[in-house]
């Protein structure tokens, strides 16, 4: 038998000699990314899986040792061609599938409320479809799925999540039939439609994995009101139909690891933008996320923290940069966060666990109630703090004048009317000595009060801020990129222990060139985050991008740290010498007065 750490090594050694990041390699063998971290990490591929890896490794030039090369084909795979890259899983099938599931139960809810209903039922399609790879994995070793399956009934911890007959997709779309158990009373248990089903069958899956309470049972798939169904059940039987299109599988080598999250950010866009309401306010678009991680540059074993952490995007592309940064790192993030609204901290669960990830979660308000305490009863602190709280929240002074966790009156005093830098005042206490941290917030939070004749607590508390050498820099963001705003925005980073080189300064950085039109929002392009996170970091003027400025500076400004103040735009003019302008006016002043005698001569004729 192969070694698992046989394959291990064998992808490892291919990647160092492909130049290739673990995502790069999931690419190419057309999985995902958490597949291959899984695999690097000792966990056996299956045999149609081994072909590809030998594939790539032959086309790397690793040769492999012992019996990894003597592996047969797994049966009926078709070995791919050596060279010939597989195809990658895509979002746009899901994306089709997201559409045709939600317009079959359009006018049953409303717009907004479509994303309650479809992610439980995507993820538990995803739990079955997984469910399934990994019973294939076990037949691979112990002969066929008969066996295999009660194998893995016997034994639950075989895989991630154990499925009762009734949760499995075949079950649920009538496409297997199971024997329903019948009740103390004798009577038969089975549902009576589609909707008391996939509520039984939520219910089975958390009975089975507790982990799951709270998750996967939010909604109740059979809820009434008035003597009606909340979602008729033939349009319900309609999405569980478009769920079973074989072109929408969402296995281990189906789709990207961070599908649902785009899947929770597809509904957002096509849904938010109509309904007048604020959908998008605890979504951070992908590519901003993205951007504060490469930013904030976490380190295995880094303690990372987001106090609104809504479907906990952010701390999901903190650990997915970690491991772009250090492939070989067997210590992962240790991610917290906290979320307010049941409905996304039921996402953030799944995204959890769909990425592989461990994030401890809690639910309440932030503010009011942290729930990340030490022993003492103060606020943790954190190595990372990542956050887009709720833009120009209401703040009332007078229920934190004796904040019980003292995080305002030390740091700036407390603010009035907006809450923007009370979430920084919030973020600060979060941070250990060498904490860091990005926080997204509504521009009007680096300017407002500025100038102004009055005694504005909003700048008093930023001038604090700047005076204790805390703001590391500010980035606005392009327009139109949030769901519930068309408002730019800005990252604003703080950190407790600047580099000798960073300190007494603070980097503004204008991102608004690096924007690319969409519909119905506006988008910074994958190929530009990197480099822009990287400008950032080095932290030197560009033209028309980056301004570096003194903390006397930023008091001469009385505090105004908008990124547009600071950085002008890039110069594209053509400068021409004044004595060859002055002649074109000379030789323009000819032809005017050569007009004007040809127009008086016509005129004298008429």
């Amino acid at each position: 038998m192969t070694k698992n750490n046989d394959f291990a090594a064998l992808l490892r050694a291919t990647r160092a000699k492909l130049n290739l990041t673990q995502e790069l390699v999931a690419e190419r063998l057309g999985v995902s990314f958490a597949t291959v971290n899984r695999w690097e990490g000792g966990t056996k591929p299956q045999k149609a899986a081994q072909e590809v890896i030998l594939a790539l490794a032959a086309e790397a030039g690793v040769s492999a040792e012992g019996e990894v090369s003597s592996i047969e084909p797994a049966a009926g795979v078709t070995r791919r061609r050596r060279g010939a890259a597989p195809l990658s899983p895509s979002t746009k099938p899901m994306e089709q599938m997201l559409w045709d599931a939600a317009c079959s139960i359009r006018g049953e809810k409303d717009a907004p409320k479509f994303k309650d209903y479809l992610l439980p039922l995507l993820f538990l399609k995803r739990l079955s479809d997984v469910f399934d790879d990994e019973i294939a994995r076990l037949a691979e070793d112990y002969g066929e799925r008969a066996t295999a399956l009660e194998i893995a009934e016997g034994d639950h911890s075989l895989l991630r999540f154990y499925l009762p007959p009734e949760a499995r997709w075949g079950a649920i779309s009538g496409r297997e039939t199971i024997d329903w158990p019948l009740d103390e009373k004798g009577q038969s248990t089975k549902p009576k439609d589609i909707g008391e089903h996939l509520t039984k069958a939520a219910r089975a899956v958390v009975k089975q994995n507790p982990q799951l309470s709270g998750v996967i049972d939010v909604v109740d798939f059979a809820a009434e009101r008035n003597g009606e169904r909340d979602i008729n059940p033939a349009k319900l039987r309609l999405v569980v139909e478009t769920f079973s299109d074989p072109r929408y599988r969402l296995g281990l080598a189906d789709v990207q690891p961070d599908f649902l999250g785009r899947a929770y950010e597809y509904l957002l866009r096509k849904f938010a933008e109509g309904s007048g309401q604020s959908a998008g306010e605890f979504f951070t678009p992908t590519e901003v996320g993205l951007l504060m991680a490469h930013i904030m540059r976490p380190r295995p074993g880094e303690e990372c923290h987001d106090f609104a952490c809504g479907s906990a995007g952010l701390l999901v592309k903190l650990q997915l940069v970690a491991r772009e940064l250090d492939p070989t790192a067997k210590v992962p993030l240790k991610l917290t966060g906290q979320e307010l609204q049941a409905e996304s901290y039921a996402v953030a669960q799944m995204n959890g666990i769909i990425h592989d990830m461990e994030i401890e979660l809690a639910r309440g308000d932030t503010m009011i109630n942290p729930k990340f305490r030490t022993n003492e009863g103060k606020v943790r602190s954190f190595d990372i703090v990542a956050a887009n709280p709720m833009w120009n929240q209401p703040f009332a002074p007078d229920v934190f004048a004796n904040d019980p966790f003292d995080r305002f009156r030390t740091a700036g005093g407390v603010t009035t009317g907006k809450g923007d830098w009370a979430w920084l005042q919030h973020t600060l206490a979060c941070l250990n000595d060498n904490g860091r941290a990005a926080v997204v917030l509504d521009t009007g939070a680096v300017t407002r009060g500025s100038g102004s004749k009055n005694d504005d607590k909003e700048r008093n508390i930023r001038k604090w801020f700047v005076d204790h050498d805390l703001i590391d820099g500010v980035i606005l963001l392009p327009e139109n990129l949030f769901y519930n705003t068309s408002a730019a925005g800005v990252i604003v980073v703080l950190n407790n222990r600047k580099h000798a080189t960073r300190k007494d300064k603070i980097v503004l950085l204008n991102a608004s060139k690096r924007l690319k039109k969409g519909k119905p929002k506006n988008y910074i392009p994958e190929e530009a985050i990197r480099p822009l996170a990287a400008a950032y970091l080095r932290g030197e003027p560009v033209d028309g991008e980056i301004a570096v400025i003194t903390r006397l500076q930023a008091e001469e400004a009385d505090y105004n740290l908008s990124p547009s103040r600071w950085v002008g735009q890039a110069d594209e003019s053509i400068h021409r010498p004044i004595k060859e302008i002055v002649s074109e006016l000379l030789r323009l002043d000819d032809q005017t007065r050569e007009i004007d005698g040809i127009l008086a001569r016509m005129l004298v004729r008429l």
